[in-house]
């Protein structure tokens, strides 16, 4: 085989390994108003910086008819790109396949680049779109997720991590977002629950819709597990990258530095009305620290708490 041979085969392996379940399953997805891994990743990172890694990598198991589902990739399509410039690394998982549940492969893609976002000191971003783990595979794919929960622990107070809900997240799946530093959802699209609403029925005899169980409202509003939600998945994408503005690479990189307008020495007096006398008496705190930050620029999170632009005035 001469290498032009060699060089077209790999073009060929690697256009099936885009196309992930295939041409079908993209369709489905994109009919319930899903977008796929590597569409999300586009609008995610910067243009052409999204290197992948382990693009061929498929499970190993035998069992239940594995044999027959193998799919380059594994469902899930990681590797590291850049937002504004700065580095970071990234996992999105692909529900055309197998419905984006974690096996062996799948876990040890995710782990590789959690342990390389650790190393380069950079944040690390999760696209999650799952339905949880991967029955065929059994104990190796629990124990897949351990390896990703101890890599969680072990990034936490290090470097940033956020996860994007933007489909179902299932048992084993909504654990590992759980214990990042931001959580990002769509509405009426992600969902994040221990169990199903049938298995629930069963137990407990209650009726609850999927979206009551874990969706976006509950988690944003009546938990608290989740900070952000948003309407669209380009909204959710979107405001992920203005949030790595705001962030330093890890914790002991010095804040990001930005160009502000404002005067080093302004003075905002309609504060002094903005506060009422009367202890008793709410205000809209925001109208307070849009004068107080640089530019008035601050992102706010759907349960109050608030992040502020870490500037410095250059």
């Amino acid at each position: 085989m001469t290498n032009a041979e060699k060089l077209e085969q790999l073009r060929e392996r690697r256009a099936k390994a885009e196309l992930g379940g295939g041409i079908d399953a993209i369709e489905k997805q994109h009919k319930a108003g899903k977008k796929t891994a590597r569409e999300r990743l586009d609008i995610l990172l910067d243009d052409n910086s999204f290197v992948e890694m382990d693009v061929f990598v498929e499970s190993s198991s035998m069992d239940f008819g594995m044999q027959n589902k193998k799919v380059p990739g594994d469902g899930v399509v990681t590797g590291y790109g850049t937002i504004d410039g700065r580095p970071v690394y990234v996992a999105a998982q692909d529900f055309t396949v197998i419905g984006g549940t974690l096996g062996e492969a799948h876990a040890k893609k995710i782990v590789k680049v959690q342990d390389m976002a650790i190393k380069m000191g950079t944040p690390f971003i999760s696209i999650n779109d799952s339905g949880g783990a991967r029955i065929h595979e059994g104990i190796n794919a629990l124990s897949g997720y351990g390896d990703i929960f101890l890599r969680n622990t072990l990034a936490s107070g290090v470097i940033p991590q956020i996860s994007l809900i933007m489909g179902p997240c299932a048992g084993g799946a909504c654990y590992s977002p759980a214990i990042t530093d931001f959580i990002f959802m769509v509405e009426n699209q992600g969902q994040m629950y221990i169990t199903g609403n049938q298995v629930i029925k069963a137990v407990t005899g209650e009726d609850v819709s999927l979206e009551e169980l874990g969706g976006a409202s509950v988690h944003n509003s009546v938990s608290g597990v989740a900070h952000f939600k948003f309407p669209t998945e380009e909204e959710c994408i979107k405001n992920v990258r203005k949030l790595i503005g705001f962030l330093p690479d890890n914790n002991l990189s010095g804040v990001p530095i930005c160009k502000t307008n404002d005067d080093l020495n302004r003075l905002s007096y309609d504060l002094i009305d903005l506060i009422p006398d009367e202890a008793n008496k709410p205000y809209d705190m925001l109208d307070v620290i849009t004068r107080v930050v640089d530019g008035g620029e601050i992102l706010t999170t759907t349960i109050m708490s608030i992040v502020f632009r870490c500037s410095a005035r250059i």
